[in-house]
């Protein structure tokens, strides 16, 4: 008797803090393909807090923030127009761990999209994903969690997610599958016919939402890997590592609101853990878990708290330097100058400006 096949629960909500962490898939990917351009992105990396050990580790999980500053310098330094494409390219399924298994050993191609959906946040993915018809075919569209994102991040994360997706099917199917359809929700760049070259089908820009649309028979497809046995068993282990998620999701949240509100002074890892009823050191290794330090929970938060401030320019640097916490005006330099790599000045500039 053949045993049934586990089908994912519904997807989850097309919401997503900026405050998540999620894995340094793409990051790893793009310091490959800058290295290509001649670019070391090592130091840049280290910048954000991500030296080369650290970059290693499986347990790594980065914040938004550090994702989005290093595509926005990887984008400066190499000048690619189509960098989230090419990032997207280099992409295979064993990046993905568990849930590229599962994926494999899915019913069909749709199966498959709808699975990884459902799983998201394990993919280490930076934008939101949602799958559905689209009349007899079948679509699969990309949001960002954070509509204010740089314009430039927000198209190589577009880029890069539709690419990978692509890639991915033909590394399963084989190298003539392709889209009916391609959209993207911004202006399309002065080269537009790299895209069409890459995913070869027709590709439209300025669309209300980015999407790939999969004619009937692609996404009916079935994959070459498939066995009911093997994807019941990933989707079960993976249930238990998107309960674990939620659980260290919460925590970070709660202990973000917790300094957010404290600020300018901030609260001792003592006093938080007494807060939360918790040891020390349970408190630690929970945040170790999570793939993060309470110092690195608090300079995100500050980040976060100087990033607003700027944008109110009746405010001088010493104000700000004060409301979120730093000791003085040369701390808040420092620490701008570590998270952007310029100074408060022209980051407001920019901010404000564009500039």
């Amino acid at each position: 008797m053949a045993l049934p096949v586990r089908r994912p629960g519904p997807a989850p909500s097309t919401s997503r803090s900026t405050s998540a962490t999620i894995q340094p898939n793409i990051l790893r990917y793009l310091a490959s393909v800058a290295d290509v351009h001649g670019i070391d992105l090592r130091p840049v990396l280290k910048q954000v807090g991500l030296d080369e050990t650290v970059m290693r580790s499986a347990a790594l999980r980065v914040s938004y923030r550090q994702g989005s500053t290093v595509i926005r310098r990887a984008i400066e330094l190499t000048g690619d127009p189509h960098l989230g494409m090419k990032v997207g390219a280099a992409q295979h399924l064993t990046a993905w761990g568990l849930l590229g298994l599962a994926l494999m050993a899915d019913d069909t191609l749709q199966a498959a999209v709808t699975t990884g959906v459902t799983y998201q946040n394990l993919s280490g993915a930076m934008v939101v994903w949602s799958a559905g018809p689209a009349g007899d075919d079948f679509e699969l569209r990309v949001d960002l969690p954070d509509p204010g994102v740089d314009p430039g991040v927000a198209v190589f994360l577009v880029e890069e997610g539709l690419s990978s997706v692509v890639t991915l099917a033909r590394l399963t199917l084989g190298s003539g599958f392709r889209p009916r359809l391609v959209e993207f929700a911004f202006r399309a760049p002065r080269q537009t016919a790299a895209y069409e070259d890459f995913f070869g089908c027709p590709v439209r820009s300025g669309a209300t939402v980015s999407r790939l649309v999969i004619d009937h028979a692609s996404a009916r497809t079935a994959m070459p890997g498939r066995d009911p046995v093997t994807y019941a068993s990933a989707i079960e282990m993976l249930d238990q590592h998107m309960s674990s998620r939620r659980h260290q999701q919460e925590l970070l949240e709660v202990l973000e609101v917790s300094v957010a509100q404290s600020l300018p002074a901030v609260l001792s890892f003592a006093e938080q853990a007494r807060q939360h009823a918790s040891s020390e050191r349970t408190l630690r290794r929970r945040l170790a878990d999570c793939g993060t330090t309470y110092e690195a929970v608090v300079d995100g938060v500050r980040r976060e708290r100087v990033e607003q401030l700027l944008l109110r320019q009746e405010l001088t640097f010493r104000d700000i330097a004060h409301r979120a916490g730093f000791s003085d005006e040369r701390a808040l330099r420092r620490a701008v100058r570590r998270w952007h790599g310029t100074s408060p000045l022209r980051l407001r500039d920019r901010m404000v400006n564009g500039s």
